[in-house]
């Protein structure tokens, strides 16, 4: 229990971030060059972001809720998200970066919304098609890291991805099986965020 509440405290503050901010801000990640330089900083970039941050959040949530074993889904995020930042790396230009991620933002509100079910295979490739778009985006950033710098930011990404999945789980278990509206609510928000974002591309 006492483990739960400290998860849920954490939930709660990465929720309380400002939403106005984006996570991408541009390709040079800020010239991290030693491991626990790029390693922090690369942890607390999905936090930093509303598009990550609200994703993350949701594909743990909706998991939790509706796709049993409840961790294969953000398994699958997390294991993509580093296939894509991998990609971003390696400078592979992937098309469409910015619509994918508004995309996923809107339909992982949405499932969480109507707390859709969904077998964990279908659950766990929905979201690591996204999960890749997210991590090539990351990947653009901070690709000015090389070496063990490099090896950091992919840590750091990896963990920070991670930690967002089991607060958005906790939060599913502990909280949103009880009060199913929340879900709703927060997933309803989610969307309308993802809407915001397609508007501001389009």
């Amino acid at each position: 229990m006492k483990f739960k509440n400290i998860i849920l405290s954490t939930a709660t503050a990465a929720a309380a971030l400002p939403l106005s901010a984006m996570a991408h801000v541009g390709a040079d990640g800020g010239g991290h060059h030693h491991f626990l330089d790029s390693f922090s900083h690369a942890l607390a970039h999905p936090f930093t972001g509303a598009d990550h941050l609200a994703a993350m959040l949701a594909v743990g949530a909706w998991s939790a809720l509706t796709v049993t074993p409840a961790w294969r889904a953000p398994l699958a995020f997390v294991a993509l998200l580093v296939a894509g930042a991998l990609a971003g790396f390696a400078g592979l230009w992937v098309p469409g970066v910015e619509p994918m991620i508004a995309a996923s933002v809107l339909v992982l509100g949405l499932l969480l919304a109507v707390q859709k079910k969904m077998a964990w295979g279908a659950a766990a490739g929905l979201a690591g098609m996204f999960a890749f778009f997210h991590g090539a985006a990351h990947g653009y950033e901070l690709a000015a890291d090389t070496g063990m710098a490099a090896m950091g930011a992919l840590a750091g990404m990896a963990l920070g991805s991670a930690l967002l999945h089991v607060c958005g789980m906790v939060l599913g278990q502990a909280l949103l099986q009880r009060h199913r509206w929340l879900a709703s609510l927060g997933g309803a928000a989610t969307a309308v965020l993802g809407v915001f974002m397609l508007t501001r591309l389009a």
